[in-house]
């Protein structure tokens, strides 16, 4: 895989672009200066980000695997150690299915109707391959999606969910959070 270099991703334009953030040079970046990318940060290839008027705003250490996506007009917020594994994709915004409207971006927007809602992916959430995340969900601290599910509705802190919609079927762990200050206090010693 290769990376786009400091100067690269400086000229795509970003809003912010954080200490060491890495960025594949397959991925594909639409409306770059309404996007955040924390320190240490890695999109890899094959991934879309495609910011609406909400804007991406992904924190620190977050990964983000190959050929997912994080599309739409609501913001989207992928907080501190955050990670999607591969083929996440993850909407904050959606057309209305009723056939009451027309759908898709070809058609003016007088003749559609486009919800949006912002989805927010808290500090150390993980979401299984292949997942997709719904306009309006909150992902709470250390929350884990299985593979395969369809999250609609919100997810509890270091609740484990899974299934078509997702129901929660366990109980994670928080001594990530230990992990984490370990490893913050470890960085600030360099």
């Amino acid at each position: 895989m290769a990376f786009l270099t400091p100067r690269q991703m400086l000229d795509l334009g970003f809003k912010r672009i954080g200490r060491d953030a890495r960025l594949s040079d397959k991925a594909s970046i639409y409306n770059a200066g309404a996007i955040e990318i924390g320190d240490y940060s890695r999109i890899d290839d094959y991934c879309v980000l495609s910011a609406g008027a909400g804007g991406i705003c992904i924190g620190r250490n977050v990964h983000v695997a190959v050929f997912s996506s994080l599309i739409g007009a609501g913001r989207i917020e992928l907080h501190d150690f955050s990670n999607l594994s591969s083929r996440v994709s993850i909407y904050s915004s959606n057309d209305d299915y009723t056939g009451q409207f027309m759908t898709n971006p070809t058609v003016p927007g007088e003749f559609t109707k486009v919800a949006k809602a912002d989805v927010i992916l808290e500090k150390h959430v993980i979401v299984g391959s292949g997942t997709i995340v719904l306009p309006g969900v909150r992902m709470e601290r250390g929350s884990a999606a299985g593979a395969l599910s369809l999250i609609r509705q919100d997810c509890e802190a270091f609740g484990i969910y899974a299934g078509v919609p997702a129901k929660r079927i366990g109980d994670r762990s928080n001594r990530l959070l230990d992990l984490e200050s370990d490893y913050l206090r470890r960085e600030e010693k360099i």
